[in-house]
């Protein structure tokens, strides 16, 4: 039976998954639209992979529904998996194989290998067909297992945190010249990362993950757009933070206060205006900043429902 076709590669709706005594993923959902590049960032330990190893089907979801074009990659692993392409932050190649042995030994499982865009790749990556893995540096390690996960053109590219440990010009390497080139042929990214200016460089959409939940999720354009930082003064010197609509999080004492905001921009200011504070610039935050600041503002709220009833 052919599966149906869908405009998404990947939908996720309500999956959770606890490990023993933690919740790794609370109710997670999101949809990934083919062609696109999407970042999924985070702190360590935010549940990027975990998710990634749903998408694989690496992991039976406990409640909630993963799909990868439209089917159940734990159910269908055969038919998800010949779509998938992967690379692992731990790289795990042969040691004792050269590359060129890798090569022929990983183009056996694919029928979809194209040879030509494999040497391609491997010259353009500047590794040497007759070496061994062990003596790989990390970023050529990185590059042969990149070059694995790209050699069938897979319609869907997972990269789990891929830039970890490697210096920037083989991060350059891999997220704007391949990742990019994989996206403009209508195939689809999917990476994990904690460095978010990667993000800021070839991500469509984002999705931030904190603490197992996504916290905020969208076009990148669209989530930078909405958020921004007021630097406000005041006359009178404040001995306690104001209380403004639209905050995400805020720092400063006495006169002066930066806030990281999301909203109405006017609400916000208007509501300042009346604690007598005037904006003396408006800026626009990098995505380090409002993820910090969303981090913030989820754990802050995290808290309050924690803290029992008083009465």
């Amino acid at each position: 039976m052919n599966t149906p076709e869908t405009s998404h590669a990947v939908e996720i709706k309500g999956l959770s998954r606890r490990f023993v005594d933690k919740i790794a993923l609370d109710n997670v959902s999101m949809q990934v639209s083919r062609g696109r590049v999407f970042g999924l960032v985070g702190e360590n330990g935010a549940g990027k992979t975990t998710l990634i190893k749903h998408i694989l089907g690496l992991l039976k979801p406990q409640s909630g529904t993963v799909r990868v074009f439209a089917m159940d990659p734990v159910a269908n692993p055969a038919a998800a998996l010949k779509r998938i392409g992967y690379l692992s932050e731990n790289r795990d190649l042969p040691a004792w194989m050269r590359v060129d042995e890798l090569l022929r030994y990983t183009r056996a499982f694919y029928p979809s290998w194209d040879a030509a865009f494999a040497e391609e790749l491997r010259e353009r990556f500047g590794l040497d067909p007759c070496a061994k893995i062990r003596t790989l540096s990390r970023g050529e390690n990185a590059k042969a297992g990149l070059l694995l996960a790209l050699a069938f053109r897979p319609d869907l590219l997972l990269l789990d945190e891929p830039s970890s440990g490697l210096d920037p010009i083989v991060r350059r390497d891999i997220l704007e010249a391949i990742i990019r080139t994989v996206a403009e042929e209508g195939r689809t990214v999917i990476f994990s990362t904690h460095l978010l200016e990667e993000v800021e460089r070839v991500a469509d959409e984002i999705a931030m993950m904190f603490h197992g939940k996504i916290v905020l999720s969208g076009p990148l354009d669209e989530v930078k757009e909405n958020h921004y930082r007021l630097i406000l003064r005041f006359e009178t010197p404040l001995a306690a933070e104001p209380k403004l609509p639209g905050v995400l999080s805020i720092r400063g004492s006495g006169k002066e206060w930066s806030l990281i905001c999301n909203g109405g921009r006017q609400q916000t200011i208007d509501a300042a205006a009346r604690l007598g504070g005037r904006v003396v610039a408006q800026e626009t935050p990098s995505l380090d900043e409002v993820f910090i600041a969303r981090a913030a503002s989820n754990l802050e709220a995290s808290k309050s429902k924690a803290q029992p009833a008083i009465g």
